[in-house]
């Protein structure tokens, strides 16, 4: 299975069956087109025939040499084969390409699974401990009390990508 680019018809397969990726549609709001339309050169999947089996959208930032991950979503059946971990160091590769020199993620402090994803990458959280033992950043999705307070990683990415590590 190898990584391509996103196309339309790939992100309308994600969003009608974006319960086969997360369980629910809790996240089908975040799944915006732009990143097929206007950030497609960072959209990537991976197929199995015609079949998404998994994807990342991400983007590089305007402000700073650092590339964001959005969304990486691998369906049920296809996970614990490395395919998120394949994404991540493809885009990896990219970012480097465009100058990046740091990779960051944002997830709630709740979501474990994700966390642990993150760490098995080498990614540090950054910010304050909150009262689970999590770090976060408060605020960072604007002021109490309405506030998404989130965790963020951040890696140099000029270091060699991890492919074939485990994940």
């Amino acid at each position: 299975m190898d990584i391509t680019s996103c196309t339309k018809a790939d992100y309308d397969q994600i969003v009608t069956h974006i319960q086969e990726f997360w369980g629910s549609d809790r996240t089908l709001n975040l799944h915006h087109p732009m990143f097929v339309y206007e950030f497609g050169n960072s959209a990537y999947i991976i197929k199995d025939d015609n079949q998404v089996a998994a994807y990342l959208f991400g983007f590089i930032s305007q402000t700073e040499p650092t590339a964001y991950v959005h969304l990486v979503g691998v369906r049920e059946r296809y996970r614990r084969r490395g395919l998120a971990r394949r994404l991540y160091d493809h885009f990896v590769r990219f970012a480097l390409i465009q100058g990046c020199t740091e990779l960051k993620a944002i997830t709630t402090p709740g979501n474990k699974e994700s966390i642990a994803f993150h760490r098995s990458l080498g990614m540090q959280l950054t910010g304050k401990l909150n009262r689970d033992g999590v770090q976060v950043i408060e605020d960072y999705a604007g002021p109490k009390p309405f506030h998404l307070t989130a965790a963020r990683w951040r890696i140099c990415v000029n270091m060699r990508p991890q492919v074939g590590r485990g994940g």
